[in-house]
């Protein structure tokens, strides 16, 4: 939910800045998870819960700010922290599922400090929004290479809001650059994502920092990271400013709310690097990824040692 810029930040953050693929391949639709199948994904990583904690990783909305999920995960591998799921919504939706393809946090550095704006924009007359996004579906289905959400290396799930009736949905199954498309559709930027007569747009709508969703999908130990604009430095002098600053109130109020579930909360601190209309600071927003997560390692391994001995406790 932002601007024009935005628009272009999310994608910058992270797409490949190559060519664009000439064919595109048939992609299956994107599956939302119901309601009745989070106890199912919860007990798939039983197993794991025998030997040592669940741990989902989190990553935030933020428009240019999702650079810093890049230096993160950079962080978390060269640690050998690795999340046993990943939890995405809008930039943070782009961010995970090419992770979750198998990217190294390299190649996912090499892709973001690449990508042209170019390689996702297209404007479009429409009197809902001035993007339709599947330039950007077809990026991200390049960039995973093709691969549905369920045959991700690491298990993803993007979060958008069903806009009919403003409800959270999590995508699971199916066609990741048309869930993750769902997902950033900023609204009045963005044309809704219809997928099956029903229309989706911005995740950071109703869940910002979805980790009440990573709970509900049996993690052990969330590591979330916020890379939402804290309004006191959100510049208010005209009119793009104060409409940043009405989605930065609201986002930041639900996100307060969710972190307070979270085991570890990692907050870059972006305000002097990535202006939500910016999208050039690119190496400085991931390298304050990298500062902010290196503070919290020990409270990282301090959370997993904890869950480890409470599991061990309850073994017979």
């Amino acid at each position: 939910m932002r601007c024009l810029s935005i628009l272009l930040f999310g994608f910058s953050l992270i797409l490949a800045g190559c060519q664009h693929a000439p064919v595109e391949k048939h992609q299956p639709i994107a599956q939302p998870l119901l309601e009745t199948q989070r106890d199912q994904v919860a007990a798939s990583f039983a197993s794991i819960k025998q030997q040592r904690p669940v741990v989902a990783l989190v990553l935030g909305s933020g428009g240019a700010r999702g650079y810093a999920h890049i230096g993160v995960i950079e962080v978390l591998e060269q640690h050998g922290i690795r999340p046993d799921f990943i939890v995405g919504t809008s930039a943070g939706s782009i961010v995970g599922a090419i992770y979750a393809s198998g990217k190294t946090s390299s190649e996912l550095r090499d892709i973001a400090l690449n990508l042209k704006v170019g390689d996702v924009r297209e404007l479009t007359l429409d009197k809902k929004g001035f993007f339709d996004g599947k330039k950007v579906e077809d990026y991200v289905n390049q960039q995973v290479n093709h691969q549905p959400l369920e045959h991700m290396k690491i298990p993803m799930f993007v979060v958008a809001t069903e806009l009919k009736q403003g409800k959270q949905t999590i995508f699971n199954q199916g066609n990741t650059g048309q869930a993750v498309r769902a997902s950033i559709s900023i609204p009045s930027m963005f044309v809704p994502t219809k997928i099956q007569n029903k229309e989706y747009v911005d995740g950071g709508l109703v869940s910002p920092v979805p980790v009440e969703v990573a709970r509900s999908l049996g993690a052990d130990v969330v590591i979330a990271v916020d890379i939402l604009a804290q309004p006191i430095h959100t510049e208010t002098t005209n009119i793009w400013g104060l409409f940043n600053q009405n989605i930065n109130i609201m986002q930041n109020r639900l996100a307060d709310e969710e972190l307070k579930h979270a085991d570890i909360v990692i907050q870059p601190e972006l305000y002097e690097k990535a202006h939500i209309f910016d999208v050039k600071e690119r190496e400085a927003t991931i390298q304050a990824g990298i500062n902010a997560a290196q503070k919290k390692l020990d409270a990282i391994q301090t959370a997993l040692d904890l869950h480890n001995v409470d599991a061990q406790a309850k073994q017979p």
